[in-house]
């Protein structure tokens, strides 16, 4: 079976700008974040975001485990406040939506504060930029977090920005994600 999770990434990899700029927009237990800090390299720059501060933990150990480049800042604050901390055109932002792994599942990302972070990202990116935004229906935030993305999505105007759905189509509550490409 078809993992779409799996395979997200390759969608962003012709976006890499080596010494670029990059957010992980929800951190979780930092696998994103080690992602993005290896792509963009030793110049480049990842804020990663958070509010649960186990999350910052877990990243940081993972990042320094796995002796990421210095080029990370974990942020412990809502993604939807990623301006107050990035003034700079970023090449990849990744939004993984949910509850952290292994943590409270009562804790997830919120319809408005989603929608908030998404807006702001999409104001970042830079020409030839992409935001990837994996969303989990198997829980009821989630089906409204992505109902949401999808009618916002929709309403962009696509001689800016090319906005893609890729979901499997006869499995409901499988995760699904969508790509956002400014031309």
């Amino acid at each position: 079976m078809i993992n779409l999770l799996e395979v997200e990434k390759n969608f962003l990899i012709p976006h890499i700008k080596k010494g670029g700029v990059a957010v992980d927009f929800t951190m979780g237990n930092g696998h994103d974040t080690l992602w993005l800090s290896e792509a963009v390299g030793e110049e480049g720059k990842v804020y990663a975001f958070d509010i649960q501060p186990q999350a910052l933990e877990s990243s940081r150990g993972l990042l320094e485990r796995e002796n990421a480049p210095k080029n990370y800042t974990l942020i412990l604050d809502s993604h939807s406040n990623v301006k107050n901390y990035v003034s700079e055109k970023i090449c990849i932002g990744m939004f993984n939506l949910g509850f952290l792994p292994g943590g409270d599942k009562s804790i997830t990302t919120k319809r408005d504060t989603t929608m908030i972070a998404i807006e702001a990202a999409i104001d970042l990116l830079d020409a030839d930029g992409a935001l990837l935004i994996a969303v989990y229906p198997g829980h009821e935030e989630g089906t409204i977090e992505g109902n949401l993305i999808d009618d916002f999505l929709a309403t962009l105007d696509r001689k800016q920005l090319c906005a893609c759905k890729f979901k499997i189509v006869n499995s409901p509550t499988s995760p699904f994600f969508f790509l956002v490409e400014r031309r």
